[in-house]
């Protein structure tokens, strides 16, 4: 008999059975009186909880597309623009921002560490930086950045816009936008909302709103925010195809995460997510990141000596879990887990079990049982 598979990557992360059925529902118009109602209540409930005096975006589409959105939408041509990465996703600004004719400045950290808040704020002293884009959780290293503490330097630079990149993070780490002085939050719906793949989810404060407005027409199309705000305000409008299902998957989502609480769901994440690093240290595997900077969504797992990547995985996901491979220069050298969204203490117990019987197969000499033990004394 097949093992089921536990998917454990750091995004795509499961989905529940509830929003699963909310996909699988009759498709109907997008003008739907109960679909609009729906789609209204959804990006109403999105302000509220992620505290934003602002507007709230809701469209098909990936995270990248966010990321591009977010730029599009503050910047014009040879303006500066300062990237913050901490890996191989805050990397990922430097193209988008170069094909629009930005010029760059990027601070970047060793992967497993971040940019330290002073060294921003230094860098924000040396020139008029239309925005700063930060990457709150880089899901190629987990390292967090301390988005708080940059949205309190960035207020004594008003004219930027600050954007966190929160596709790893969101609904797993603490965000509030108006309150971190953040003024472009975004995220795609499939990772720790745990939909499936398909939503960019973007907020916007005054300051970015303001910044859109006093650039009059700009080269994008599908996403200017210009186009769409008609539409969140009143989805009874028509500007392209909302994607009726996910919207109803993500209303889900965000009603599992009311029933929780939002503030509970960050705990949780926290707790799982210490339990299970120190369980894979316990193993003898070492995390990537640097202690004080681990995200609480996913974990960067490098192998002991021994151990090769490829038959790890391999034989890992034969019994039953299926994690990521490490990126860049780590490819080979570590896994990536996920551990966001709305998997459960079973699922984390069965993927400790999981790893620690791989370990066995593979022959691996280790205090058999020692990974379960910490989990549970840590859980």
């Amino acid at each position: 008999m097949e093992n089921r598979k536990l998917v454990m990557i750091p995004g795509p992360t499961p989905t529940v059975r509830s929003i699963n059925d909310q996909m699988g529902r009759e498709t109907v118009a997008f003008g739907d009186p109960e679909f609009v109602n729906d789609f209204s209540e959804l990006i109403v409930d999105l302000k509220e909880m992620w505290g934003v005096n602002g507007e709230c975006f809701v469209v098909a589409g990936s995270g990248t597309m966010a990321m591009e959105m977010a730029i599009a939408n503050v910047t014009k041509r040879d303006d500066n623009v300062l990237i913050v990465s901490n890996g191989f996703f805050g990397d990922r600004f430097i193209d988008i921002c170069t094909r629009k004719g930005l010029n760059i400045d990027v601070l970047s950290a060793e992967w497993g560490d971040i940019v330290s808040v002073e060294d921003i704020e230094n860098k924000l002293k040396e020139k008029d930086y239309a925005a700063i884009t930060v990457t709150h959780v880089d899901t190629s290293t987990g390292a967090r950045a301390p988005i708080e503490e940059i949205g309190k330097v960035i207020r004594k630079f008003p004219n930027t816009v600050y954007i966190v990149d929160g596709v790893a993070a969101t609904a797993g780490e603490r965000e509030y936008v108006d309150k971190m002085g953040i003024d472009i939050l975004f995220t795609g719906s499939q990772k720790a909302f745990g939909v499936a793949p398909g939503l960019a989810i973007l907020w916007a404060g005054q300051k970015a709103l303001n910044r859109r407005k006093s650039l009059g027409t700009i080269p994008e199309y599908y996403i200017d925010f210009e186009k769409w705000i008609p539409i969140m305000n009143d989805p009874t409008k028509y500007y392209a195809t909302p994607a009726v299902n996910m919207i109803w998957a993500l209303k889900e989502s965000v009603r599992l995460i009311k029933e929780e609480g939002i503030e509970e769901r960050y705990e949780r994440h926290t707790r799982v997510s210490h339990a299970f690093n120190a369980s894979l240290e316990a193993l003898g595997f070492e995390i990537l990141t640097k202690k004080e900077y681990r995200c609480s969504t996913l974990s960067t797992v490098l192998y002991p000596e021994g151990i090769e990547d490829g038959e790890f995985r391999r034989i890992l996901a034969e019994e039953g879990v299926m994690v990521a491979g490490g990126l860049g220069d780590y490819a080979g050298k570590m896994f990536r887990i996920g551990h966001m969204g709305n998997i459960d203490d079973h699922t984390i117990y069965s993927t400790m079990a999981t790893i620690e019987r791989t370990l066995i197969k593979l022959g691996y000499k280790y205090e058999v049982g020692i990974g379960l033990k910490t989990l549970l004394e840590k859980m």
